[in-house]
């Protein structure tokens, strides 16, 4: 499956964003979709993650009650909605899909992944 990350964009602190995650025709299946960032100069970290089949979904506790996970299943998208950004926020947001299902934090069991959309938050 190839995915396609887009929605980034610069916002002022206090902003709402919403990230998109659309997959090819053959779509996500029963896969497991992520959503991690990359900060300027930082490791990757987990976001969230949703199993498409069944829309369980697990998130960093970090960033539990500001972001929400969900899918569309007519357009075959991820969504990654975000609030009260902050500029700690400002990173490359990429999604990965996992072919197992399993909605987890490791991003090495993600295997397709988009290209990342950039996300900045200016104070």
């Amino acid at each position: 499956v190839q995915l396609q990350a887009s929605g980034g964009g610069l916002v002022q602190a206090g902003d709402s964003l919403r990230l998109s995650c659309a997959a090819s025709e053959s779509g996500f299946r029963d896969y497991a979709v992520g959503w991690f960032r990359q900060a300027p100069g930082k490791g990757q970290e987990f976001v969230a993650a949703i199993n498409w089949s069944s829309g369980e979904s697990y998130y960093a506790g970090s960033l539990k009650g500001r972001v929400t996970i969900s899918r569309e299943t007519s357009k075959n998208t991820v969504y990654l909605q975000m609030n009260s950004l902050q500029p700690e926020d400002t990173a490359v947001y990429y999604c990965g899909a996992n072919p197992r299902g399993i909605v987890q934090d490791h991003a090495a069991s993600y295997i397709y992944w988009g290209q990342g959309t950039l996300v900045t938050v200016s104070s």
